[in-house]
């Protein structure tokens, strides 16, 4: 099967360029796509509050409502600063773009660098954690020792799932997504229902455990406990970003519909959110290392019936596909660095299902990479989780805040083209200023409070990556202006160029069909050319002059020069003889070698054969103004001959190996002595 096939059976057929409008999303599957990392958290959110919590002991546990309405207010102020970023940037690129256009080159490039740790480390976390759920689950089975390789499975298949095209990912995501969302709100409604006594439901009876508060805190260490609670909890932010990154990907109108899908996604992980941290609060539930907190008040709620595994299931679901968040923002945000010259042009590219397959290519090998340095151990990537979030949310605010100042100077009836959108004037500037400043602020105290507090546990780490990727984006782009300025054609004259050598080196290893094909093709570029051949003492020269004078028509006006060398490498001798006439006898000029080469049917038997003619390419790679042709001979004309019947030549020659010289009729033969001392073999 041909490699087009198998990518076919793979990934599907290609998508025409003209389907990218019918592979956009609409709100229902936009919601499974991008939503599922918020919606996830939930899973673990209220319980990474409770697990700090604790410390202050039993007693402490009824702040975690406080803690989470906290949370929720923040949500708030996010959402509303990401719901007018996507109004204002309809082109996608979320807190990277907001950056760019506000508050200039290197804080975009934090924001940038932030943003892609956070989405490998959210494929990392949320993939080990589902894995870990499912081995929980069946703790009868011997799953545990291979946790690395189901989670490096569960990455494959999301990849697989993404190169299709975002409608079908989207499609295949739904169904988890919402079942886990009806599950959870379902057992929320049941547990209220409950707690409050509605519709004469049977009350639910939950003793209160007693658990001492560790060595007596002073109020500083109190407040510091709390604060961590609180930046634990901030969990439940991640994710909300993803929207403003792929507004591009949303049915017409874009922004309208992405807008009101992060409405919908906050609304819907806020509600189930609050709705768990009540009951756990008031059903007295303990963190406890072997049963989440969802699972404790699932059964408690439910008595352990079939909605109690219908949650399970979903959360163990939603948690690996919580790494689809990040499959489709990491590609498009890549895409914006690379559009600027910041990350490798190929990252621009669409691949056949209209997806940007090198991102999600990249994404998936690191994160991998990260499950494997990690062991699959979710609870040791937590502390570098959440940083690039915080990070990207402080820039893009703090951004926005720029943004609604230079509307405030607008004058009515105008706007303001910047190199990222179209602003115009707007009413009650003030108090979006002041929300969006609120929530920097407090989005940057939770960021110190998370650097600090998890430093020492792998914060530094991310503290360590970010520098040194801001420092790679500048250096590609470096490279990328250095590229430009040197291709530029402003003020050059004809005379600046390099000018072409009457000459072109021919490297045969004997002379065969491929060998005669590729003199005949160097005839036409230039009227000297010359064959090399590498002649050890092994050589028959007059064999091979035997069979050189058998094509007059090919071989006249053609040097043959054989090259006395007396060691097995005949690779050095051949390219110090190019690597001379270019230098000695056409220096300053563009000297042309082509180089023929034959072409074996399969990958399997190119195995079989000298890769004489790619190494020559190499070597000659570095010289500046040698230039290489190829001239292929493929092999397949002799399929269906037996061996018997193929030529001579070519069963006797292992194509392509170094040249030779020689003359008949009009031809010339020479012969020379490499130079130099060589290493006996």
């Amino acid at each position: 099967m041909h490699l087009p096939n198998v990518k076919h059976a793979l990934i599907g057929k290609p998508f025409p360029s003209s389907a990218q409008h019918h592979e956009r999303l609409d709100k229902f599957r936009a919601l499974a796509v991008f939503a599922s990392d918020p919606i996830s958290s939930n899973a673990y959110a209220t319980e990474a509050i409770m697990s700090i919590l604790i410390v202050l002991g039993s007693a402490a546990l009824g702040l975690t409502l406080p803690i989470a309405l906290g949370i929720a207010a923040l949500v708030l102020l996010v959402v509303f600063s990401y719901t007018q970023t996507i109004l204002h940037y309809p082109r996608g690129g979320g807190a990277y773009i907001v950056a760019k256009d506000n508050l200039g080159t290197t804080p975009s490039l934090i924001a940038g660098a932030a943003l892609l740790t956070d989405y490998v480390l959210t494929v990392a976390v949320s993939v080990s954690a589902g894995i870990r759920a499912i081995v929980s689950a069946f703790p009868e089975l011997p799953l545990h020792d291979y946790e690395v390789e189901m989670a490096l499975a569960a990455i494959v298949i999301l990849t697989w799932l993404n190169l299709r095209g975002v409608r079908e990912s989207g499609t295949v995501f739904a169904l988890p997504t919402y079942a886990f969302i009806g599950g959870v709100f379902l057992v929320v409604v049941i547990g209220l229902v409950r707690y409050f006594g509605l519709f004469g439901a049977p009350p639910m009876v939950s003793p209160a455990p007693v658990i001492e508060s560790a060595p007596p805190v002073t109020a500083f260490a109190f407040v510091w406990l709390v604060m961590r609670a609180f930046a634990a909890g901030c969990t439940a932010l991640t994710g909300i970003e993803a929207i403003s990154d792929g507004v591009p990907a949303f049915q017409a109108p874009e922004s309208k519909n992405a807008a009101t899908t992060m409405v919908m996604m906050a609304g819907t992980a806020m509600t189930l959110f609050l709705g768990i941290s009540f009951l756990a609060t008031h059903l007295n539930l303990v963190p406890h290392p072997n049963d989440s907190i969802l699972s404790q008040m699932t059964r408690a709620v439910t008595g352990g019936g079939p909605l109690y595994y219908w949650v399970q299931l979903f959360t163990m679901l939603i948690l690996v596909l919580a790494a689809n968040t990040a499959f489709q923002d990491f590609p498009r945000l890549s895409y914006f660095l690379a559009r600027d010259g910041f990350m490798p042009r190929w990252m621009t590219n669409l691949g056949s299902r209209l997806v940007y397959s090198s991102g999600i290519g990249v994404l998936a090998v690191t994160a991998s990479l990260v499950v494997i340095a990690f062991h699959a151990d979710e609870i040791a990537m937590l502390p570098l989780y959440a940083l690039g979030v915080m990070i990207s949310f402080t820039v893009s605010q703090a951004g926005m805040v720029r943004l609604w100042g230079k509307i405030a100077r607008i004058r009515p009836g105008g706007e303001l083209v910047t190199p990222a959108t179209v602003l115009h004037p707007e009413t009650e500037l003030g108090w979006k200023r002041l929300v969006n400043g609120v929530g920097a602020v407090t989005t940057g105290v939770v960021l110190v409070v998370l650097l600090v507090t998890k430093f020492v546990d792998g914060a530094w780490i991310i503290a360590l990556a970010l520098p040194a990727l801001v420092f790679l984006f500048r250096s590609i782009k470096k490279h990328y202006v250095g590229v430009a300025q040197a291709l530029r054609t402003k003020g050059i004259t004809t005379a600046d160029l390099t000018e072409i050598a009457d000459i072109v080196l021919v490297p045969i290893g004997d002379v065969h069909r491929g060998t005669l094909r590729a003199i005949k093709y160097a005839k036409r570029m230039s009227r000297h050319v010359r064959a090399m051949m590498v002649a050890t003492a092994d050589t028959d020269k007059d064999m091979v002059l035997e069979r050189w004078r058998r094509f007059p028509e090919i071989t006249d006006d053609v040097d043959l020069v054989f090259i006395d060398y007396e060691y097995r490498d005949i690779l050095t001798p051949l390219v110090e003889y190019i690597e001379r006439v270019h230098h000695e006898e056409y220096p300053n000029l563009l000297t042309t070698v082509v180089l023929p080469e034959f072409v074996p049917r399969t990958a399997g038997e190119h195995l079989l054969h000298n890769q004489t003619a790619n190494i020559i390419r190499f070597r000659l790679r570095a010289h500046e103004d040698i230039v290489v042709v190829d001239v292929p001979y493929h092999i397949s004309s002799l399929r269906n001959k037996p061996v018997a019947e193929a030529p001579r030549e070519i069963l006797e020659v292992d194509l392509p190996q170094p040249p030779a010289p020689l003359h008949n009729g009009h031809a010339h033969v020479s012969e020379t002595r490499a130079n130099g001392r060589r290493r006996r073999k």
